[in-house]
């Protein structure tokens, strides 16, 4: 497994990883001391946007060069990067909800994190991996100041403060992830 642990290194998955953790322990406290009441979706949607923005600076390697003339094939390769690293974000805020106040559902976790990561994705095709961050953000950012969504376009734009089950929640989520997954896998970051 030696190319899997260069793998992790050059796309910078311990100091990622250990981001994820702390935004979401500090997601978890700050919930815990008043943020937001019982069925607010801003601190876990704002947890699981901090874990894809972590995570998307490591959607580019240290040369992108030496990736895209590598004799091995990329897109299962960075297609699963991606996958996994929707599901350790899911996964680690599912993990320290565990352990004390209950934050928000499986689902909403499962869907915003699959979105979420799906749109660093596309950042990184679209912006490089060094910006990757800014269409998660950007989103964020949105949904945090739109007016209530009342019309489908204004439930798309602001999807990930939606309770899950919402149809336009759930559907810009999934094409998000498709999207972004197979843009990323396919074209490779940007240079």
């Amino acid at each position: 497994m030696r190319w899997l642990a260069l793998y992790a290194r050059s796309r910078q998955v311990p100091a990622s990883l250990a981001a994820v953790m702390i935004s979401m322990v500090t997601v978890w406290a700050l919930a815990r001391d008043g943020g937001g009441g019982p069925g607010d979706p801003r601190m876990p949607a704002l947890g699981l946007a901090v874990g894809a923005m972590a995570f998307s600076t490591g959607l580019s390697g240290q040369d992108l060069a030496l990736d895209r003339t590598a004799a091995i094939r990329w897109a299962p390769r960075r297609a699963v990067h991606v996958l996994l690293a929707g599901a350790v974000v899911a996964v680690v805020l599912l993990a320290v909800q565990a352990t004390g106040k209950d934050l928000t559902t499986a689902a909403f976790v499962v869907r915003d994190s699959a979105g979420l990561i799906g749109l660093a994705a596309v950042g990184a095709t679209v912006c490089g991996g060094q910006y990757a961050w800014t269409p998660p953000f950007a989103w964020l950012s949105f949904s945090f100041f739109a007016p209530p969504p009342t019309s489908v376009p204004t439930q798309v734009a602001s999807w990930m403060m939606l309770p899950p089950g919402t149809a336009a929640g759930t559907w810009t989520a999934l094409v998000l992830t498709i999207a972004g997954t197979t843009a990323y896998a396919v074209a490779g970051p940007r240079r």
